[in-house]
């Protein structure tokens, strides 16, 4: 049975009235890893869906970029669609489903390992990729997104870091790009460019679960880490 024929199951449940939010719950609540993949995946298209009002409304191209990032198998596009209109009129907010994503990662009084770090911030960028899919980034989505990193365990230093890659105008300060303090020296500056790029190759990304199509997306950040690093070291050369 695949992931989505799971869902299609887990969405009847919608038909006794049960609402979406308490479907994951119940999901989650069952101990074997199929379940909680689905809960997973709910959960995520219902923070896509959610990310997509947060400007108010919601526009073909961020719904386009919605199923490319999170990629919809062919021929299960009426199930994923029903979870993301579901999710749009459901009663719990975005944060509430952040917290959910976030409980999976990190059980309450647990650290957060690097690995889940990283499929965390997979997802933010998932997340800024709808939010610029129109063209503008609006302060609506600013908060969304500020909100849903601190509910991940995100802490503002790789929002802002976030923040400088994705959106067009933003402060971009390299440090900020390779999320260093700015007094950082030239060899913790080459560091963390080294991990950045390590965390961003494909072989690393489809390790944490990020699907193939969405691989693609990790060009634009890598630009992004490579400049950063390039003005850093450039300016120190001079």
């Amino acid at each position: 049975m695949s992931i989505w024929d799971r869902i299609a199951d887990a969405l009847a449940a919608l038909a006794q009235g049960e609402g979406l939010s308490s479907v994951f719950d119940r999901l989650l609540g069952v101990q074997s890893t199929p379940e909680k993949s689905v809960a997973f995946t709910i959960a995520v298209i219902a923070l896509g869906a959610k990310m997509a009002k947060a400007d108010g409304q919601v526009t073909r191209d961020e719904v386009t970029a919605f199923r490319r990032i999170f990629a919809i198998a062919e021929g299960e596009e009426e199930n994923a669609a029903r979870v993301f209109n579901l999710a749009r009129q459901d009663v719990a907010g975005f944060d509430a489903y952040a917290r959910k994503i976030a409980a999976m990662f990190r059980p309450e009084g647990e650290r957060l390992c690097a690995d889940d770090r990283n499929t965390l911030i997979d997802l933010l960028e998932g997340l800024f990729h709808i939010a610029m899919a129109d063209g503008s980034f609006h302060p609506g989505e600013d908060e969304f997104l500020r909100q849903v990193a601190t509910i991940f365990g995100l802490d503002e230093g790789c929002y802002r870091m976030m923040r400088a890659r994705f959106v067009e105008g933003a402060p971009r300060d390299p440090h900020d790009v390779l999320g260093i303090p700015r007094d950082a020296t030239l060899e913790e500056a080459r560091a963390a460019w080294r991990m950045a790029v390590k965390d961003s190759h494909p072989d690393a990304m489809i390790a944490r679960g990020v699907p193939a199509e969405a691989i693609k997306l990790a060009e634009g950040r890598l630009i992004a880490i490579n400049a950063a690093w390039e003005e850093i070291s450039g300016r120190r050369a001079a």
